[in-house]
């Protein structure tokens, strides 16, 4: 079983007292909690400002058909302190987006903080920033992470300088408070926590494939298997693509 929190040896981000900003990416197909989750807990940072960004101002509706409506176009957009990427279904259309993935790489090359969630790591290695770096995502896609050049970091969180990632779905809610203690120390993470009640203590003990019974993970692993396939497929094709590029 992974372990709750890892962080790498390189330079983490440092304390900070100025205002800060919160950029946070929804498209079309995405896991809502994936943003909405690290939302709850980033737009209660001390002297923060958040922004929902999209390709374009029109309202996405997510997975499930949650409809969400972005406050600025990314061409618009800037550069944030944070960027959020989450992942779901819809992640992987983006997989050869540029504008999506300039986006991304610019935040990184910038010494900015990239945030991603579950999946959304998927689209950070199209990014091309992941290359040696220590990142996780949901238990069923952590198998592709190698074909972007990451390194599987088997935790819940894990921080490898400016890169926090979280592995699936709520793992953003444990994350996005060990964002808030990077960037505004423990306390306030701790008072984030409290005034969410943030206490987590399932009915069920299925959340993981160790501790899932067995019916449960095989009724998974069917109505994952398609996405699972394109998703396989993709990461193959960029490791090859990312090798042609060392060829040269």
């Amino acid at each position: 079983m992974s372990i709750p929190l890892f962080i790498s040896e390189r330079s983490k981000p440092e304390l900070s007292a100025r205002p800060l900003s919160v950029g946070c990416l929804i498209f079309e197909q995405m896991d809502q909690i994936d943003f909405t989750g690290p939302f709850e807990v980033l737009s209660r940072m001390p002297d923060t400002t958040v922004q929902i960004i999209g390709k374009e101002l029109t309202p996405v509706r997510d997975v499930q058909g949650l409809r969400l409506s972005p406050d600025v176009r990314i061409a618009e957009a800037g550069l944030f302190d944070v960027l959020l990427i989450p992942g779901g279904y819809g992640q992987q259309a983006l997989m050869h987006d540029e504008v999506v993935l300039e986006l991304i790489r610019k935040h990184v090359e910038s010494e900015r903080l990239l945030f991603s969630v579950c999946t959304g790591a998927l689209l950070c290695g199209a990014a091309g920033v992941l290359i040696e770096r220590q990142v996780t995502t949901h238990w069923a896609a952590r198998s592709l992470l190698p074909y972007y050049g990451a390194v599987l970091g088997d935790a819940r969180v894990v921080v490898d300088g400016n890169i926090v990632s979280a592995a699936g779905v709520t793992a953003g809610l444990d994350a996005a408070l060990v964002v808030v203690s990077l960037l505004r120390g423990e306390a306030a993470a701790q008072e984030i926590q409290l005034s969410i009640e943030y206490a987590p203590n399932p009915v069920f003990h299925s959340g993981t494939p160790e501790s899932a019974p067995t019916e449960v993970l095989e009724s998974f692993q069917k109505k994952y298997e398609p996405i699972g396939i394109t998703r396989e497929a993709e990461a193959i094709c960029q490791a090859a693509k990312r090798m042609r590029s060392h060829v040269r």
